[in-house]
């Protein structure tokens, strides 16, 4: 048995890339998750890791319409290493195939479309239930 499973939490870094195909659009961003630990003389450090996130297919409409640099979010996916070649040579990538995500909170300066903020909700989104009608727009409760 194996299982291949990662959960992040953090910010995205900069604005999504959106790209539609003639039956599907991807949506790419980097994700910053912070770690703070102790040093060896007892000093705070904090980390930061940049990951490279995937989303296709009807989720790249959420991300689309709802993600922008700053937004807080849960990615739930699995890793995924591909090659490619760049100037003759192989080169590699790891990135995080999201099959859920969850937008916890909104970048500052980002109007929301109702009166909620975005600690009295969060949006959990799935590869497989995103719903049928993603034309819902004005409903969701952000």
């Amino acid at each position: 048995m194996s299982l291949n499973k990662v959960i992040l939490l953090g910010r995205v870094g900069k604005d999504p890339d959106i790209r539609h195909f003639e039956t599907n659009s991807v949506a790419n961003f980097s994700l910053a998750t912070n770690e703070r630990y102790r040093d060896r003389t007892g000093t705070l450090q904090e980390r930061t890791d940049w990951h490279n996130i995937v989303v296709g297919g009807r989720l790249a409409k959420v991300v689309e319409d709802y993600v922008k640099k700053g937004t807080q979010l849960m990615i739930e996916g699995k890793i995924r290493t591909r090659k490619y070649e760049s100037q003759g040579q192989d080169r590699y990538i790891t990135e995080i195939i999201t099959e859920r995500l969850v937008l916890l909170a909104r970048p500052q300066g980002v109007d929301s479309r109702s009166q909620q903020g975005p600690q009295d909700s969060m949006d959990s989104f799935s590869s497989d239930e995103v719903v049928d009608s993603m034309d819902i727009g004005d409903d969701l409760p952000f």
